[in-house]
């Protein structure tokens, strides 16, 4: 029996890109098709099967720490990043500014995806959910410098809204238009 079903739910990719150089800037450059390898999109800053432990992970590593890296991806919801722009009083704001890898559209509540969800494409790339991203002011500084006087107003808009991380579990291509299948663990929400 499996213990991944797919839904009924189905979005479309509607904007994909890379990071080239973190060091250098989180903008994301647009692409049509990205190549999904198990280190992540090619040509991502943010790819490797291991990583340094950020700060999302302080709790279990030291910072730097070299951890499995499940955060080869930034998934975003096209409807999410609208709200976001609303509520920073902007008409819309640009996917590449908040450094995203993927935009998708037709998944509802899209950043509260249960952890393990499989986002699978027609082709049969897959990229399993990891967790909520959260909102940090890196992409307040580059909206900031392309909108002035609005960065500051990212963080607290994109709370709840910032959409997922993922890593690759499935190798392929994705290409703007794709159909993606969202697929939820089977079980039950944890009671702890």
């Amino acid at each position: 029996m499996p213990a991944l079903n797919p839904t009924q739910t189905q979005g479309r990719i509607v904007w994909l890109g890379t990071v080239a150089s973190r060091d250098l800037a989180l903008a994301s450059a647009p692409r049509e098709a990205l190549r999904l390898t198990f280190a992540g999109p090619e040509g991502e800053d943010h790819g490797g099967l291991v990583r340094p432990s950020c700060s999302r992970v302080t709790a279990q590593y030291p910072l730097g720490t070299e951890i499995r890296n499940t955060r080869q991806l930034s998934i975003l919801s096209a409807e999410e990043v609208a709200e976001i722009a609303a509520a920073m009083d902007l008409d819309a704001l640009d996917p590449a500014w908040l450094g995203a890898t993927m935009v998708v559209s037709g998944i509802p509540d899209f950043t509260h995806l249960p952890p393990s969800s499989r986002l699978q494409v027609e082709g049969g790339a897959t990229m399993v959910v990891d967790m909520a991203n959260r909102p940090c002011t890196l992409p307040a500084r580059v909206i900031e410098g392309e909108r002035p006087g609005h960065g500051r107003a990212f963080k607290a808009a994109a709370q709840g809204r910032r959409g997922v991380t993922a890593w690759v579990e499935r190798e392929g291509f994705v290409r703007l238009g794709d159909a993606i299948r969202l697929h939820v663990p089977d079980q039950r929400a944890w009671r702890g």
